[in-house]
């Protein structure tokens, strides 16, 4: 019977899956080379911290307005047509950044890419999710995630790299080589081609509202907030926070974060489909509460690998597992929209992250101290999906007993 149940378990690396991810691959190293580099760019066109931060935020600002009408799209217009439009207008914004001399216009540029990376990344979640066989969705979604993981190694210090031995300019055209050729490669991806059915329901701009967010991602969506939102201060204020406690080499934390997640998120897939989303959340859960604890007493490179590794064991199970949790409560015809949902979630949330928890520092006295009061985003995580648990099997017993 093992035999015969292993026989019919459906391919996972198909041609659509390995092309799609290379195609999410190469777009995030694109990006992923552009984060420590930008504020550099901008302070040399006579940026102040301000005009910085702008040229960041705006960048986020674009993409968050923009997903939940790329979700849209994506079930209606396509997928094809809607990810190409994503992938082309990253490549034309990337382009544009060589020539802009002065701050406004790498903001209008910084604008102009978030949208397009917003309906980019939305549309190569959305093909991915339609992609992965259903029963091996932790699995495929886990593996698709170490595109991401492994562009968020290797991106930042190349992109640090050009800069500083062939300059700004250069940097820009392997930027924009790189989002044009996720774009090429994306033209071979057979899934999505098909135009969607016309709806028979006449257009209203209530149901057009009620379309751009997909009510079965909102759950998994408000639980991967709260990591974000904790991964968000992270990123944003973990060079003070060495400043603060000692440490001169902060990037050691990335390293060790990646590493983690290469590890950790097929496993945790794998876990997700024979046992379900409880058994990757609650762990999960655990351990990124536990790699922020360990990271706010941190004062060598050695303690801040140590959390990077319990953090990132748990940040990478969480975060697959969420997607695949979302994909699995959502109708076919509403993946577009439920992708929106979900990383609409995750910008909000990093966005969050950075703008408040600095603020927060400075109320209780030191980043540490910020990241230890962090911890309770996680319980909170954990809180409300062991209600939603409580809750499931008390209408399901009902439901048995009626």
């Amino acid at each position: 019977m093992a035999t015969n149940r292993k026989s019919k378990k459906k391919p996972l690396w198909t041609r659509d899956f390995a092309v799609t991810s290379l195609s999410n691959l190469l777009l995030f190293f694109s990006f992923q080379l552009l984060i420590p580099t930008i504020p550099l760019y901008a302070a040399g066109i006579g940026g102040g911290q301000t005009q910085i931060g702008l040229a960041m935020g705006t960048f986020t600002v674009a993409s968050l307005l923009t997903r939940p009408f790329a979700g849209r799209a994506l079930d209606t217009i396509g997928r094809r047509h809607v990810l190409s439009a994503g992938l082309a207008l990253c490549g034309l914004a990337v382009l544009g950044y060589s020539a802009a001399a002065v701050v406004a216009m790498l903001l209008a540029l910084r604008f102009i890419h978030g949208i397009g990376w917003g309906i980019s990344t939305t549309s190569l979640g959305t093909v991915i999710s339609d992609i992965i066989p259903s029963e091996r969705r932790g699995e495929g979604m886990g593996i698709y995630g170490l595109s991401n993981t492994m562009a968020m190694a290797l991106a930042p210090l190349t992109g640090l790299w050009i800069a500083a031995e062939y300059g700004f300019h250069p940097l820009f055209i392997f930027s924009t080589a790189l989002a044009f050729s996720a774009l090429l490669l994306s033209l071979f991806i057979r899934s999505g081609r098909k135009k969607p059915p016309a709806s028979s329901r006449p257009f209203s701009w209530r149901g057009f509202r009620e379309g751009l967010i997909e009510p079965g991602a909102l759950l998994p969506s408000l639980l991967l907030f709260c990591t974000a939102v904790c991964y968000g201060g992270i990123v944003t204020f973990l060079t003070l926070f060495g400043k603060e406690a000692g440490i001169g080499n902060v990037g050691w934390f990335f390293v060790c974060n990646a590493v983690m997640l290469l590890i950790t998120r097929p496993l945790t897939g794998l876990v997700y489909d024979r046992k379900g989303p409880a058994w990757v959340l609650f762990p999960g859960a655990f351990f990124t509460g536990a790699g922020l604890w360990l990271l706010s007493y941190a004062h060598s490179a050695s303690s801040l690998a140590a959390a990077a590794a319990v953090f990132g064991a748990g940040f990478g199970s969480v975060q697959p597992a969420l997607l695949a949790w979302t994909i699995d409560r959502t109708e076919p015809s509403r993946r577009g929209a439920a992708n929106g949902t979900f990383y609409s979630a995750n910008d909000l949330g990093i966005g969050t992250g950075s703008m408040l928890l600095g603020a927060f520092a400075s109320l209780v006295g030191s980043y540490g101290a910020a990241y230890r009061w962090s911890v309770l985003l996680i319980v909170l995580l954990i809180v409300i999906y062991s209600v939603y648990l409580l809750l499931t099997r008390r209408k399901s017993a009902q439901l048995k007993a009626a």
